[in-house]
């Protein structure tokens, strides 16, 4: 992926543009390492980051469930991608109660009320 210009982008709006575009990105650091949150530089060596597409495939880390009053419940949850970082997002489809550490999951991008597409995952086996 090239480099971006800050004056035009920040590097939350360039991750933003890839989920509207229906693909999930991060940043990798010249040493290989990947980087999510996106930012602008390595956080511990200043170096300059690229783009990378990915795959969206990835193993639930961390769960909870939410309840709020009114509401239906859901889950918060942090997972490990693949090509080696972690991001917070839900795993939809499936009641909330019923995510478990360990399961495979993939990414789809859904609209929200705002107009805008975020990554959102499902697991990728049926339950047994």
């Amino acid at each position: 992926m090239s480099e971006f210009d800050l004056a035009e982008a920040s590097p939350n709006a360039v991750f933003m543009d890839y989920c509207q575009k229906d693909q999930l990105a991060f940043q990798r650091s010249p040493s290989g390492k990947a980087i999510f949150y996106p930012r602008i530089v390595e956080p511990k060596t200043g170096e300059l980051l690229r783009w990378e597409l990915s795959k969206g495939v990835g193993t639930v880390y961390s769960t909870t469930v939410i309840y709020s009053r009114d509401e239906k419940p859901y889950n918060v949850a942090l997972i490990d991608l693949d090509e080696g970082y972690r991001m917070m997002s839900r795993v939809e489809g499936v009641d909330p109660e019923l995510i478990r550490i360990g399961m495979r999951v993939q990414v789809e991008m859904k609209a929200f009320d705002d107009g805008k597409k975020y990554p959102i995952f499902s697991l990728m086996n049926e339950l047994a």
